[in-house]
């Protein structure tokens, strides 16, 4: 039993871009963290400043086997999210997003405590419906090269929805909109961590299609508060809630503002569009504003500027 506010948060996936942000916000916040990871595209990197941190824990553990641990609260964040590390192993990708949510649900369980998904806005699909509302249940191909992803955190969800109608434990699920800066992997194969290495190296900027497609970038910081201000909400606050920026670019337009910010020589080529690739993506926000009064701070270009100063020192 505690005896003050400090909480022992454990936050699977926690060596990763989001789960290392997410520590480092929870000790700046005076709780202790147990930062589990399996280190498949996590990193030591993205953690070791924590690492002389005295209420700082790491585990490597994989969240498909059961873990037993003492926590007041989860955040469940295991999960391969860019396309090159979730189809390297499609069904290990569905494996952590659906057996890992069933491990952590039953964690939760036992502890009586409340848990955290990380699920995402692939849960949409390629929308029909714009800007996107919680409501709005997709447009998803069950058997796509993206479905192992999109259809994995689909699945999570209904667990903690189910989790929670039958056994009333208290969940909170966020779908997490186009996330960047500081600690992305240089090479996940994400779009804006693409752009910007392709920018600083002089290579050819590759665009997908005609690069009319939308996006809309959420600055890490900006998630991050999110997640804090969800998890800390009342029980009748389950989510899911959209949190991401709602402001729309063209990758076309991304593309030259990486070209402009990091004064870079490359030119633009296009590759044929992936299957299932979504044409457009942008957040309603508006329950996260009424629910949690959040919403973004952080814009493009601000945003892009310190990720750029980043992958500067990773060359």
């Amino acid at each position: 039993m505690r005896y003050d506010d400090t909480k022992k948060i454990l936050v699977t996936g926690g060596a990763g871009f989001l789960g290392s942000h997410l520590c480092e916000r929870l000790l700046a916040d005076g709780h202790e963290v147990l930062c589990v990871d399996n280190f498949y595209t996590g990193t030591r990197r993205n953690i070791a400043h924590l690492l002389g941190n005295p209420r700082f824990e790491i585990l490597r553990h994989d969240v498909t086997f059961p873990l037993y641990v003492e926590v007041d609260e989860i955040y469940n964040l295991a999960c391969p999210a860019s396309p090159v590390h979730y189809q390297f192993d499609p069904v290990q990708t569905t494996k952590t997003s659906v057996i890992g949510a069933i491990n952590m649900l039953g964690l939760a369980k036992r502890l009586r405590i409340k848990v955290f998904q990380a699920s995402t806005s692939e849960v949409y699909g390629d929308p029909e419906v714009h800007p996107q509302v919680e409501e709005y249940v997709g447009h998803v191909n069950p058997i796509g090269f993206r479905s192992c992803y999109d259809e994995g955190k689909r699945c999570a969800e209904t667990l903690f929805f189910d989790y929670r109608r039958q056994h009333n434990l208290p969940i909170k699920v966020v779908r997490i909109f186009n996330t960047y800066g500081p600690r992305m992997h240089p090479n996940d194969g994400r779009v804006v961590s693409n752009l910007i290495m392709q920018a600083l190296r002089g290579d050819e900027i590759t665009l997908y299609g005609d690069g009319e497609q939308t996006r809309s970038f959420c600055y890490v910081s900006d998630l991050i508060e999110g997640f804090v201000r969800l998890m800390d909400s009342g029980p009748e606050v389950t989510g899911p809630i959209n949190i991401g920026n709602p402001n729309e670019f063209t990758i076309r337009d991304l593309a030259h503002m990486v070209i402009e910010l990091t004064d870079s020589r490359s030119r633009i080529t296009h590759r044929p569009l992936p299957p299932d690739d979504p044409r457009q993506r942008r957040p309603d926000i508006g329950k996260a504003k009424a629910l949690l009064d959040w919403e973004p701070t952080v814009q493009l270009r601000e945003g892009l500027e310190r990720t750029i100063a980043y992958f500067r020192t990773t060359l």
